[in-house]
């Protein structure tokens, strides 16, 4: 072929749409595995280039780094303004790439058999929602999922957190201390109700089961146990969410039902998502550094995509106590 082939060039050689050839050389779902491999050898039989895919097939590297996330909410945000920060000086590009809150499990999985060695040289998971991937690409998770893993790792120190968190509450004098609990696939969910219970424990305080409730991370579970947790005869005088969003909803729950924050109800969070200094009132929470996190995860992965050996393949990040105005003690 004399002239530079076009994508309609592929879709003919290929026997599909210009819209399949567009999904398979960008990764997106929808195309089987057998079309998206068919596709790739016709634009590098045609030396099709107008695309990252193209170019990239010769070389090999694609100078792109992978971000996946679960959704474009403020946790992730932040992490994503972290690893931007870190790439801002390298050769590489920043893609991200949200899976969705209503993304089956294991969604990372798949996303990387489709984006790892076409589009990206490397990923950042943040959230996960599996333990490993087998990918031909470095993988560094942010917030890992629970369990035995060998990917690196890069997080927060949820249970020394969540132990400031329920000790400013028992210091201020609060005894019924209610808990939204987070995903229970994640490693630091599972350390924040370590830390809460530990607190209890520290101060002579029995946990309540029915002080405890499963949020998940969704506004809409977190609805429900709250609702559950304030309409109780004998209802906590405070609580701690696993995070500020969920945080957020269980201020406005108890707005709903009457009940003053913190006059009748304190409540704190973790994360310190920017959103929590700017809510009325604003909102007590554990900080944790989102975009050191995102940097450090980011300069991680770069280590490890020149082949060399990081101090450490697994770092922890210090959290910090931030009061502000829905914390004061009980009535």
């Amino acid at each position: 072929m004399s002239r530079r082939p076009t994508i309609m060039d592929v879709a003919a050689a290929a026997g599909v749409s210009v819209a399949t050839v567009s999904k398979a050389v960008n990764g997106r779902y929808g195309v089987a595995s057998e079309t998206v491999d068919r596709v790739l050898a016709v634009v590098a039989d045609l030396g099709y280039e107008s695309s990252l895919i193209a170019s990239s097939m010769r070389s090999r590297r694609t100078g792109v780094i992978g971000v996946l996330v679960a959704d474009f909410e403020p946790f992730s945000a932040e992490i994503l303004k972290g690893v931007g920060q870190a790439l801002s000086d390298s050769r590489y590009d920043l893609l991200a790439y949200a899976g969705s809150r209503g993304a089956a499990e294991g969604w990372e999985r798949r996303s990387l058999s489709r984006l790892s060695g076409t589009l990206i040289d490397g990923a950042i998971m943040v959230t996960p929602t599996v333990v490993n991937v087998g990918t031909e690409v470095p993988v560094v998770a942010i917030d890992p999922h629970t369990g035995p893993a060998d990917l690196p790792t890069v997080e927060s120190d949820s249970y020394g957190g969540a132990l400031q968190a329920t000790r400013h509450l028992i210091e201020l004098g609060h005894s019924r201390i209610g808990f939204i609990a987070g995903r229970r696939d994640l490693r630091s969910s599972i350390a924040r109700d370590a830390g809460y219970r530990r607190a209890l424990a520290d101060a002579g305080i029995s946990v309540d089961p029915g002080l405890v409730g499963s949020g998940s991370y969704r506004q809409d579970a977190v609805r429900v146990a709250a609702l559950e947790m304030l309409r109780r005869t004998d209802r906590p005088t405070a609580i701690f969410a696993a995070n500020d969003i969920s945080a957020l909803e269980i201020v406005k729950v108890a707005g709903e039902l009457g009940l003053d924050v913190p006059g009748h109800l304190s409540i704190i969070g973790f994360d310190d998502v920017p959103e929590a200094a700017k809510a009325t009132p604003a909102l007590s929470t554990v900080r944790q550094p989102m975009q050191t996190l995102g940097a450090e995860a980011a300069r991680l992965l770069l280590t490890l995509m020149q082949g060399e050996v990081p101090p450490s393949t697994h770092i922890a990040l210090p959290t910090r106590l931030v009061p502000r105005d829905t914390t004061a003690p009980p009535a």
